[in-house]
């Protein structure tokens, strides 16, 4: 029997601006449509200054992908779809809990922290994050996400943007390689010519990633800067031995 299986994927949109420096947020929408993920992490999914607006049509989204953009808290007067740019889309679950955090650091940088029911999987906890550029404040950021994995009852998918340039071991990121195992990565930037594996996914309490790859397709060269990570991941125990990084990253 087939052991059932979840496909997520983390994409940073470059705020709708493609290779060619022009705002096309429909060309991200049809790179999340072929992905046929069921839960995406997008980061920079808003515009940076003023109402900080949205830069997908959510009801358009919805229905040429079939996925449910996560309502996030915010502040009255934005237009944001998400929290600091992350947006995390989803399908085949129930919304539990989602809770916004503002991660340290000079930058403006934040995590969606969401409680889930898969119709498959059950209880899952999502974390969406795009981390720093400087290195002192993606390790504190790293410590906050740890402890955030640590107290979850239920099995968690950690997955962003994470701006570390090492592959595996990270010279940033030790904390949750430690708590969680290599990550799925693969090199996804600059999408054009990728070369670094910026965007990657963890997977832990329970849960096995199984395999890990950037959708490289002509479209996504073209719509981001970013390529997206897709994983493939199981419901089964995690194997201390396996190489998981190895085998994951692509």
């Amino acid at each position: 029997m087939t052991q059932p299986h979840l496909t997520v994927a983390t994409y940073n949109i470059q705020k709708g601006i493609g290779s060619d420096f022009r705002r096309r947020p429909t060309r991200a929408a049809a790179v999340l449509e072929d992905l046929g993920a069921d839960i995406v992490a997008v980061q920079e999914g808003d515009r940076r200054f003023g109402e900080r607006a949205g830069v997908f049509d959510l009801g358009e989204l919805r229905d040429r992908t079939g996925l449910q953009p996560v309502p996030v808290p915010t502040r009255l007067g934005l237009r944001a779809h998400g929290w600091h740019g992350n947006l995390l889309l989803m399908r085949h679950a129930e919304l539990r809990e989602v809770q916004g955090l503002h991660l340290p650091g000079a930058e403006p940088r934040g995590a969606l922290v969401v409680d889930l029911e898969h119709e498959t999987f059950g209880p899952l906890r999502v974390i969406a994050v795009h981390l720093a550029l400087m290195a002192q404040a993606r390790r504190e950021q790293a410590r906050l996400l740890a402890r955030l994995v640590a107290e979850a009852a239920q099995p968690v998918i950690v997955m962003g943007d994470m701006n570390e340039w090492r592959r595996w071991p990270s010279a940033t990121l030790t904390v949750l390689d430690e708590q969680l195992g290599p990550p799925g990565m693969a090199a996804s930037f600059p999408a054009p010519f990728p070369r670094l594996a910026l965007d990657r996914i963890y997977a832990g309490g329970g849960l096995q990633m199984v395999s890990a790859h950037a959708h490289d397709t002509p479209a996504a060269r073209r719509a981001s800067d970013h390529l997206p990570v897709v994983a493939r991941i199981t419901a089964a125990i995690r194997s201390e031995a396996a190489p998981q990084g190895a085998a994951a990253s692509g």
